[in-house]
């Protein structure tokens, strides 16, 4: 028996009171970025947890019918980039 394919990691709903995060426009700070983990692609709205610099931060972009549209989190140190990660895969910030 095949096992299913993997689907990927969804983004539930917002939990009642979750953080409102500061998205701001992308930079090229780095000519090299990593993206560590992500969520699933069939969603219109896809996370990325990348590294680049010795920082770390969390990357949204949007599917929209005029294109691609993306936003950053500040660039943080890994520990406080890794919280801020699982509060966005438990609904707890957006």
């Amino acid at each position: 028996m095949i096992p299913p394919p993997y689907h990927g990691i969804h983004v539930p709903d917002p939990q009642p009171g979750a953080e409102e995060l500061r998205w701001l426009k992308p930079q090229c700070r780095c000519t090299h970025i990593r993206v560590r983990r992500h969520t699933c692609e069939c969603r219109p709205r896809i996370y990325e947890l990348c590294q680049a610099g010795g920082l770390v931060f969390v990357r949204r972009t949007d599917r929209k019918k005029t294109g691609l549209e993306a936003a950053e989190t500040e660039w943080l140190l890994t520990a406080r980039a890794q919280e801020l990660w699982q509060k966005i895969l438990t609904g707890r910030s957006v």
